[in-house]
């Protein structure tokens, strides 16, 4: 789910209003699939969406799973809040830095030190790497891409739940607004 928050970037080129209603949308749809999951009652398109939404849930989600819903709204604030290219590494640092460290986290994490609160340092290091590289290709800067890449690791790593969908992007996008001459 992460990944395809990295299309708001390039179609916000073409119409930041329509990737807005898009994201909106997106979260309205979500946000009624999971209550109807939750009262037990689902159309065959919500159902897939649920069954979705179960796949990627974290095992202490089991209520309503908020992460698509923060995913989007990190979006959009980034997208009203950042131009190009800092809402580029804003919104590149969500989708593949947060996005690729879960992923990596499950699948591979081993090493789980204490103060990472759970999560791995395999996890961070893909962070690290996935916004350094990001950054870099949409600023072609490496002081800035370095920056972003830290602090886009740093608040992964905190035990935010689904708010670090919020706080990466928006951190990152005001560093790199502030490190970025224009």
């Amino acid at each position: 789910m992460h990944c395809l928050v990295a299309f708001t970037a390039p179609l916000a080129a073409i119409s930041k209003i329509g990737v807005a209603v898009l994201l909106g949308g997106g979260a309205f749809f979500y946000a009624t699939s999971e209550l109807l999951r939750l009262k037990g009652k689902q159309a065959p398109v919500f159902k897939t969406v649920s069954l979705i939404t179960m796949k990627a849930a974290r095992r202490r989600e089991t209520g309503f799973v908020w992460g698509p819903i923060t995913l989007a709204v990190g979006a959009m604030l980034s997208l009203f809040l950042f131009q190009k290219p800092v809402l580029d590494i804003a919104v590149y640092s969500l989708a593949f830095g947060d996005g690729f460290a879960g992923l990596v986290g499950r699948l591979f994490g081993r090493l789980r030190p204490a103060f990472l609160r759970g999560k791995s340092v395999e996890g961070s290091l893909v962070c690290f790497t996935a916004v350094f590289v990001s950054a870099f290709i949409a600023s072609g800067n490496w002081r800035v891409s370095l920056a972003a890449a830290g602090v886009a690791t740093i608040i992964e790593a905190l035990p935010l739940k689904e708010g670090d969908n919020i706080a990466i992007p928006l951190v990152v996008g005001f560093l790199s607004n502030f490190l970025i001459p224009f």
